[in-house]
């Protein structure tokens, strides 16, 4: 597993990220949407890390996630450098979607939080249930 992957600690992934100046904005502090895609890379890695590749989910299955809601909140930024952990949690696991609590902390203080849905589709866009395998394997770490 590649470093970069992160962990899962207690039921939580926990992915490290630097923020680089392509992150950022004229004033050295991270733009604004690129908190989502530190989210979308932290649920990608707590996926890859619970042994579910979304490639091979395509390919082999015909399935993908897709966002259907994201609430996102910012309380403080971060800056040029900083070193963050992303922390992903899965808090609801239904038929055919999940809900995800996501934090953004740069050395234990939040930042960022950001609350998503993502629902399992088919290669035509319709709504299917998530397979039973992967529910299985995703299952244990939904958090209360």
């Amino acid at each position: 597993m590649p470093p970069t992957a992160g962990e899962i600690r207690d039921k939580t992934h926990v992915m490290p990220v630097r923020v680089y100046y392509e992150d950022t904005d004229a004033g050295g502090i991270v733009y604004h949407a690129n908190y989502l895609r530190f989210a979308e890379r932290g649920r990608t890695e707590m996926l890859r890390v619970l042994g579910i590749e979304q490639d091979a989910l395509m390919k082999r299955d015909g399935i993908v996630f897709a966002v259907y809601k994201a609430d996102i909140h910012y309380a403080k930024p971060a800056k040029l450098d900083d070193a963050l952990d992303i922390e992903t949690s899965l808090i609801a696991l239904g038929a055919a979607s999940m809900k995800i609590r996501q934090c953004v902390r740069r050395a234990g203080e939040d930042l960022v939080h950001v609350n998503v849905e993502v629902v399992c589709i088919d290669g035509k866009g319709k709504l299917v249930r998530i397979p039973g395998g992967l529910k299985s394997t995703i299952a244990p770490y939904v958090t209360n």
